[in-house]
This record gives structure tokens, sequence and C-alpha cells, in this order.
């Protein structure tokens, strides 16, 4: 169990993120289009994972907005924003922000990605969905980056992600 602050207040996460040189777990989450996808269906390329509450709250569209400038000179990299809004939401977010280089994920299908991964808040207002995360995964899904953000209000480290892909 972990613990991060929402606006100071301690709230606990169900588990610990995987860490850096172990194997990512598998997830089923579903697509705008909704088909369900795992970690297979990006095998060989590099993943940053973006997990966050809702793309609803401005900490988490603002994360987004900033993966998917950086997305565009990655090489072999797909950014996936995971979070607990429907598919529906993800799309209409997308669209109206004109984010074309993410890829965006839900949990709809698999609430037991956010117990798997450890991010899944235990307690306080947003108990039952996601602190906010970013993991760097290789080709081979080992995990090369790892942040649980400390305030959920906070903004990933972004220099700290990318630079885990070079």
């Amino acid at each position: 169990m972990a613990e991060i602050t929402m606006r100071g207040t301690p709230v606990h996460t169900n588990g610990e993120l995987p860490q850096p040189g172990s194997k990512a777990p598998d997830f089923r989450l579903t697509t705008a289009d909704l088909r369900d996808v795992s970690l297979a269906d990006y095998r060989g390329k590099r993943k940053v994972l973006n997990i966050v509450p809702s793309l609803d709250t401005p900490t988490c569209a603002t994360s987004t907005r900033r993966f998917n400038e950086k997305a565009a000179s990655l090489d072999n990299t797909v950014v996936l924003v995971i979070s607990a809004d429907l598919p529906f939401a993800q799309k209409r977010f997308c669209e109206a922000e004109g984010i074309d280089r993410v890829e965006s994920l839900s949990m709809m299908r698999d609430r037991d990605f956010a117990e798997r991964y450890g991010v899944r808040l235990e307690d306080g207002p947003l108990a039952g969905i996601t602190a906010r995360a970013v993991l760097v995964l290789d080709g081979d899904d080992t995990v090369l980056h790892a942040e649980l953000v400390p305030e959920i209000r906070q903004e990933p480290d972004y220099d700290a992600a990318l630079a885990a892909l070079n």
C-alpha cells in the first residue's frame, strides 16, 4: 500500500506500482471503438502508460495533452492514457482537444487493472478509481520507469518518463 495525498490529505493505494526491471502485468482494457486490447496488442512497441483518475479533471487533461505533444517525436512508441472514464467520454475529450497521438483506454470491463498495477485508491473521495501514475515499458513489457505521483493534483515528471525511452 502506498500513500499519496489529495489536496494535502493522505489517501492510500491498494498496493505498489510495478518497479523498473519487473514485467508489467497484462491487462484487458477497452478502446474508443469498444475493442478490448491487452499488452500483446502492443508487443514490440515501447509503451508509455499515463494512468489518470479521469480525463474530466484539469490535471488529467493537461497530462494527456502534454504526452500527445511529446508523442510525435517518439519512435516505435505508443502512449496510452488509461482511466475509469467510459470510452465514449474519452473519445469526446480526445476529439474536442485534437488529441490524435495518444490512445485512450478505459477500465470499463476490467477494473482489475487498477488492482494489478497497485494504483486503485482505497479511501478518500476518489476511492475505487486510480491514482495518477506513469509507467514506461520496453517492447517486451519490462518496466523502465515508474512514477506514482505523490499529490494527485500534481502533474507527472514528463522529462523523467521520456528520458527512460532513450
